[in-house]
């Protein structure tokens, strides 16, 4: 009944959903972080800051639900992974968590009184709540493309070079702060083209300049990211495994670590060049629209730019999701980190059923909350939620 795909193919299927996941996360939850993050700079006076806020503020938590599902798939499709990525990122992972506490209670909050204060101290919780979680999910995937410091033993329990308290450091190594730069970089501009899009001015031509001057530097960053890629980080490379519809056995593989391997795939298949031309070209073209005041079509070469950089990392590591520093036979690849054949089955019917049914809804709500949010319109709701 549930045996309509070769367990092989619902391995590579789940590797591309969890893949758009996490593009869709960029994208739709990456715009209102981008929002948060300009939030202290592009709005200077109450009333602009109330502007900035209503263009996200009846999304965000929609928008959110993509991390959300993105951290559901991983642990239903992936669970060696989830169980090895949420204890040696624990510590990361609680930083993003504290720093996404800001935002419903700053949506929510900041407007409630009306003292400067207050409402300043919120602005900068809401800043905070968009650039630590964009900061942190560049340096995860920065360190997942040098190896992470685990093995796994005879049982497949996988342990951790350092301490839990220690953990924290190593991971902000120069090459995941690098990708985390980018990371930041990428939402802030798909944010700042969402306020040149969607705010009154004068917050839409502040949000346009910091476009035009930060777009160049992220196609820069992750061009720059490309070379010390190629010149400074080994990558990984099986040797010999079991057929791709085995049983899940990480230890079955033979590994090693070889000079420019992340750049196998585009040897392989020259297609995939198209990831990283989109990554950089994608930031050139949304401020290049930007500058010409075309902000949707801005947005969307933006979003095309993210897809390319998270694109990129995935392509280049296939088909390692999180390779072992320590000893790269543990690494844990879309072969053989998996759930089981009928797991991946059922979440993919369901998948399906679903996803068709959130789009709708999602892109029903943004149709009848369209529209340019100005400030007069803020001085009539002068006691709105945001």
């Amino acid at each position: 009944m549930f045996d309509f795909l070769d367990y092989a193919t619902l391995k590579f299927i789940w590797w591309i959903l969890v893949g758009a996941l996490l593009m869709g996360f960029a994208i739709a939850d990456g715009m209102d972080m981008g929002v948060g993050v300009l939030l202290p700079f592009v709005a200077r006076a109450d009333a602009e800051r109330r502007i900035a806020i209503n263009t996200v503020g009846p999304h965000w938590d929609g928008n959110q639900v993509w991390l959300i599902t993105a951290g559901g798939a991983i642990f239903a499709a992936w669970p060696a992974v989830y169980a090895a990525a949420f204890s040696g990122f624990y510590m990361a992972m609680l930083l993003v968590l504290f720093a996404l506490f800001f935002r419903p209670v700053g949506f929510d909050y900041r407007s409630k009184i009306d003292n400067d204060v207050w409402r300043s101290a919120w602005d900068w919780g809401l800043f905070v709540g968009g650039a630590v979680p964009a900061l942190i999910f560049g340096v995860a995937f920065g360190n997942l493309l040098q190896g992470v410091p685990f093995h796994l033993d005879d049982m497949l329990r996988p342990h951790y070079q350092g301490s839990l308290l220690t953990a924290l450091l190593p991971l902000l190594n120069p090459f995941a702060r690098l990708a985390g730069a980018i990371s930041l970089g990428m939402f802030t501009v798909h944010g700042g083209l969402w306020l040149q899009l969607r705010a009154d001015d004068p917050v839409a031509s502040r949000a346009r300049k910091t476009v035009m001057a930060l777009a160049p530097a992220v196609a820069l960053l992750f061009l720059g990211a490309g070379v010390w890629l190629w010149f400074g980080v080994d990558g990984y490379r099986v040797i010999s495994a079991p057929a791709h519809d085995a049983l899940p056995n990480p230890l079955a593989k033979e590994v090693v670590r070889a000079t420019h391997a992340w750049f196998d795939i585009y040897a392989a298949v020259p297609a995939a060049a198209a990831a990283p031309v989109a990554g950089v070209l994608g930031p050139l073209v949304a401020a290049t629209l930007a500058f010409a005041r075309r902000p949707g079509w801005g947005f969307v070469a933006s979003a095309l730019g993210m897809v390319g950089v998270i694109g990129s990392a995935g392509l280049s590591m296939f088909p390692f999701i999180m390779p072992s520093s320590l000893d790269p036979r543990s690494s844990l690849t879309i072969w053989d980190a998996p759930s089981s054949h009928l797991t991946l089955t059922v979440m993919l019917i369901a998948t399906a059923i679903f996803l068709p049914i959130v789009l709708g809804y999602t892109i029903w709500c943004y149709a009848n909350m369209w529209g340019r949010v100005t400030a007069k319109e803020i001085e009539a709701q002068s006691h709105s939620a945001y």
